[in-house]
């Protein structure tokens, strides 16, 4: 028999690891109200509620993306139309990631994220789309071979990040910002590997870069060696060279430490194996 519920005096009512007492007791057990036919539906929107929304979006993302392999996840505006010169750069970026031997992930929206898709799709590559939910209806783009929906940014944001090996980023507005940013901050920060971060067309991004290169590296507010986290280009190609080079250092970094971990475990068992001679 469950404890939950139980109270005492001076003790207090126990709700799993939450403790009440005086008048933000309940007047009911947590059984009575879960089998109770009574009252309305508005439980389904509150707060305890949208935890287990919140965990199956990350079960379900991770359990999709599990087997996608190398991929790169590339950023850009959802404006982008069809004829403009960046959507037909975005195509490229894909296509060369794939022939480099990536899987593409975008946003899964219009524009620049289609046109990724759109090149890792024609090009024989995996093409993933993580779409989010918004006030106005985007919808998965065409070229999207494994597409995932997301109610949540953060749970979104954490897919990119887990299953990606590098950011490209093209041109966009404050939602390319926002996941620039949130890269840009996971790496500095060294929450995660330092994967490269690309921004792609220097007429657009060096205002920006001129601007953390001066007043925000002038208030103290990132050091010099920060400003290296981001590579500015101005070609598809350039962008992927940029990710390969970064990405052949890495695999570099981590056989070097997997063999000395191996190195490690063999001394230890040595060691073990003649103390106990």
């Amino acid at each position: 028999m469950s404890d939950e519920g139980l109270s005492a005096p001076g003790h207090g009512y126990r709700k799993g690891p939450v403790l009440l007492r005086g008048d933000q007791i309940p007047k009911t057990t947590s059984d009575q109200r879960l089998l109770s036919r009574a009252g309305s539906a508005d439980w389904v929107h509150g707060d305890p509620w949208r935890v287990m929304r919140i965990q199956s979006e990350f079960v379900e993302g991770f359990g999709a993306l599990a087997e996608v392999g190398p991929a790169v996840s590339v950023f850009g505006s959802a404006r982008v139309p069809v004829d403009h010169p960046d959507y037909a750069l975005g195509r490229e970026v894909a296509r060369l990631l794939v022939e480099a031997g990536y899987a593409v992930i975008t946003g899964g929206g219009p524009g620049i994220m289609e046109a990724a898709n759109q090149g890792a799709y024609e090009a024989g590559g995996l093409s993933v789309g993580l779409g989010i939910e918004l006030p106005f209806e985007q919808g998965m783009n065409d070229y999207v071979d494994l597409g995932v929906n997301f109610r949540y940014f953060f749970a979104r944001k954490t897919m990119f990040v887990k299953y990606s090996e590098g950011f490209v980023v093209m041109p966009g507005g404050f939602g390319t910002f926002d996941e620039l940013f949130e890269a840009l901050t996971l790496v500095q920060t060294h929450k995660v590997i330092s994967f490269p971060i690309v921004l792609v067309g220097r007429d657009y991004w060096q205002g920006l870069i001129d601007w953390v290169g001066s007043a925000v590296l002038d208030r103290g507010m990132i050091s010099a060696a920060d400003l290296e986290l981001l590579k500015v280009v101005d070609t598809a190609r350039e962008a992927v060279d940029v990710v390969l080079e970064r990405g052949a250092q890495l695999r570099a970094e981590e056989e070097a430490a997997a063999a000395e971990t191996a190195r490690a475990q063999q001394a230890a068992w040595e060691s073990a194996r003649d103390a106990a001679r």
